[in-house]
């Protein structure tokens, strides 16, 4: 079964093993492009290929050895130090043990292909000459050092980001899902606790309003489930619930929806909660009629009411409504709604939104 390490990418049981073509192809490419750096003309006669045989053989093995050994010293330290958390301590720790295992690979290479090449015998050992030619694979070393240590720097880091973007996701969905919880009960408490003053008041009345309360009703439970709606629905159920209200207060509330362009989109129930805090917070009669315009200019849907505030609350207060709304354009979008409270008006903008593709 493959396996995801710490830097997030797949690894089978084989490791590294388990890509041999890949892996030999990419190196014998950088051995052919370090032979055509150092000897272009000895590609140009098949005794001049001959005489590089040796020295690609041994630069081959220089080359394998070391892009293997930095694979794995990254995939070691991979699973124990992060480079997010301690990049100081896993950066000094992959270079001290990629550059010994390197030094120590490049002497004995190059001893072992000297001495096949009769350069000396075991009763005079040049070691000082060894440890020169040494330095030339130990910056090779360093190249692919560099290289695996950066492809393993991003790797983590891209991982980093990428868990830290899904949690931010998730809380963000979290905190809207818990806004989005708050609506339908909260319009159900508001419609019971009108339909129970009714009761008392006119029972023909009481009974219109649950016939048209149960058909709202319906698009609250599928509305809630949207992050946005379109507002050519959002209109629909406003008027809906307006007409609705009518039903309780008759001509002491009067409105009038003025939206030809209903393309676009809003967080469900914004409407409703808004026409809902002015009715309970302004006083509705017939000496003193609410108005409640809900009209377009370009990408924002204003819902204007006059402003005529209750002395006394006599519905209690649930402490949803203009919150609810601000938070959710927050998690939404970066517009925000605009409350503007003059004398005689009282009036919110809502932006309106479009469905990123």
């Amino acid at each position: 079964m493959p396996k995801v390490n710490q830097t997030g990418t797949y690894k089978s049981n084989g490791g590294i093993l388990s890509t041999i073509p890949k892996f030999i192809i990419i190196n014998l490419g950088i051995v052919t492009i370090l032979m055509l750096y150092f000897c272009p003309r000895c590609f140009l006669s098949w005794e001049g290929i001959k005489s590089l045989a040796p020295d690609f053989i041994f630069s081959l093995a220089i080359t394998i050895a070391m892009s293997y050994g930095g694979n794995a010293v990254e995939d070691f330290y991979d699973k124990r130090i992060s480079w997010i958390h301690h990049p100081a301590k896993r950066f000094l720790l992959t270079s001290g043990t990629y550059m010994s295992y390197a030094f120590i690979v490049s002497f004995s290479l190059v001893f072992m292909y000297s001495f096949v090449k009769g350069n000396f015998t075991l009763n005079n050992i040049p070691y000082k000459l060894l440890f020169e030619y040494s330095l030339m694979p130990m910056g090779i070393a360093l190249g692919f050092m560099a290289l695996f240590t950066t492809r393993s720097w991003l790797l983590e880091w891209r991982k980093s980001a990428l868990e830290a973007e899904i949690l931010r996701n998730e809380k963000l969905v979290s905190q809207y899902q818990s806004l989005k919880d708050q609506l339908n009960p909260h319009f159900l408490f508001n419609s019971l606790n009108v339909l129970s003053s009714l009761v008392y008041e006119n029972a023909d009345k009481s009974a219109a309003f649950i016939q048209k309360l149960s058909r709202i009703y319906r698009y609250v439970l599928e509305a809630q489930k949207e992050e946005l709606i379109e507002l050519e629905k959002e209109e629909s159920f406003a008027r809906n619930y307006l007409e609705l209200q009518k039903i309780r207060f008759e001509e002491s509330l009067q409105f009038s929806i003025d939206i030809e362009n209903q393309n676009g989109y809003i967080p469900p129930l914004s409407l409703q909660l808004l026409l809902e805090n002015a009715i309970k917070h302004n006083i509705v009669s017939q000496s003193e009629p609410l108005f409640i315009h809900i009209y377009r200019k370009d990408d924002d849907l204003w819902i204007s009411n006059t402003f005529q505030p209750k002395s006394s609350q006599t519905e209690p207060s649930t402490g949803i409504g203009l919150n609810n709304i601000r938070m959710r354009y927050q998690l939404l979008s970066e517009r925000n709604m605009e409350v503007i409270e003059t004398e005689d008006e009282f009036l919110v903008k809502l932006p309106i939104l479009e469905l990123s593709t």
